[in-house]
């Protein structure tokens, strides 16, 4: 018998946790003869939805339209629900319920994290820095009857379950994209507090202020549309009017692509590297790709993308300090939390190592290359995420069910 599996989380959104939601649906449904899925869509903030036509997004609106009327007939009666998520919505919903969630750049958790944490069979989190975090942080309370200040922590266990994203077989053209210097750094990252991409450009322009080279930002505010490509536009106009008589060049790629597009970026001819000076990752999916694409990368070595990144990228060196005012999050990120702070001169170092020396750095990404394709390929990373699943059950019986199914298959 299989075992109903009710995932909720923004699987149709055009975001991080859009792509995080989309592996789970691939990992499970990678074991349908184990499975029977169901599929709640949320939103995730004001992202947009992707629009691309596949097999895969045919099989998602299906589920999501067969769990739709399971819901309204009062019939649907999952046994494990999958909630991708912040820990702030997590439910008890079902018999076993697992928290899914990415979040994780600062070097605490809010204590409704661990409130919540700790009402779920289990929390899977993307990257070891996440896991250790989440598991690292205490909070007060206390007792409203005694005025007693006790600690607590979170009791539930963390996994952690690496993903990956899909990746194009052939690369689509990116109209209107013609980079004007030969060589480019590329930046991959929603405009933001945490991104840092203010200092990302000016620190760039500051390098190669009197050389013909060039940063493309691949960018947006918060959606893909006419009003945010104009918003985005000026904060970068804004931002370069201190350097008129710069000779690199700074351009905007806005909204959305495709993954062929994506593919077709990373692979262009005049990408020549990957740079990202965030104050922390979840997991750091741009940064990845690019390393799954073989791009080399220049990064901070802190937070998630730590995890696949193997000390085989250029590091820029950085410090702990408060997250800035307007960053903070109430029950998200909290206001007496760290994150990283990149130092100005190790990155532009960094960058003017890059483009002397090119060829080594290419050498490096290679090697870099071979291991995030043998560790983070889909077999790999799907066995380990069904795994999380085969470990819960509500009943022995489903255990017993579970390792007979699986024998047939050895």
């Amino acid at each position: 018998m299989k075992k109903k599996i009710f995932v909720r989380g923004p699987v149709l959104s055009q975001s991080g946790y859009g792509e995080q939601s989309r592996f789970a649906l691939r990992a499970l449904r990678s074991r349908e003869d184990l499975f029977d899925i169901y599929v709640q869509p949320t939103a995730w903030g004001k992202t947009g939805w992707i629009w691309e036509e596949s097999e895969f997004r045919e099989w998602m609106d299906k589920r999501i339209l067969e769990t739709q009327i399971s819901i309204q007939q009062k019939q649907l009666q999952p046994d494990v629900s999958l909630q991708i998520t912040i820990p702030n919505e997590f439910e008890k919903l079902c018999p076993v319920n697992i928290g899914y969630t990415a979040g994780i750049e600062t070097d605490r958790v809010a204590p409704v994290w661990l409130q919540k944490g700790n009402d779920m069979d289990k929390i899977l989190v993307v990257s070891n820095h996440a896991k250790n975090t989440y598991a690292n942080t205490m909070a007060q309370a206390t007792n409203n009857q005694t005025g007693e200040v006790f600690p607590y922590k979170l009791e539930t266990p963390v996994e952690v379950v690496w993903e990956n994203t899909p990746m194009a077989t052939e690369k689509e053209e990116i109209m209107e994209f013609t980079p004007k210097s030969d060589f480019n750094f590329l930046c991959v990252s929603q405009m933001g507090p945490r991104k840092n991409l203010e200092n990302t450009i000016k620190w760039f322009v500051e390098e190669f202020i009197d050389q013909d080279v060039g940063l493309i930002l691949k960018t947006n505010t918060r959606g893909n549309n006419r009003m945010d490509l104009e918003h985005t536009e000026g904060v970068l106009k804004l931002i370069l009017a201190s350097y008129p008589d710069r000779k690199c060049n700074v351009s905007l790629l806005h909204g959305d692509l495709s993954e062929g597009q994506m593919r077709a970026l990373y692979e262009h001819d005049k990408i020549k590297a990957m740079v990202n000076i965030s104050h922390g990752e979840g997991f750091g999916l741009p940064l990845f790709e690019a390393a799954r694409s073989g791009l080399p990368i220049i990064s901070i070595g802190w937070s998630g993308q730590t995890d696949f990144l193997y000390d085989k990228f250029l590091k820029v060196k950085h410090e702990l300090g408060p997250v800035q005012q307007q960053a903070v999050w109430e029950g998200v990120i909290q206001a007496d939390s760290q994150w990283a702070y990149a130092d100005q001169g190790s990155y532009k170092m960094a960058l003017r190592q890059m483009f002397k020396k090119y060829d080594g750095f290419v050498k490096q990404a290679k090697e870099l290359q071979k291991l995030v394709n043998a560790n983070f390929s889909d077999e790999v990373l799907f066995e380990g995420f069904v795994g999380q699943f085969l470990e819960h059950s509500s009943s022995e019986s489903w255990t017993s069910e579970i390792e007979d199914i699986i024998k047939e298959y050895e």
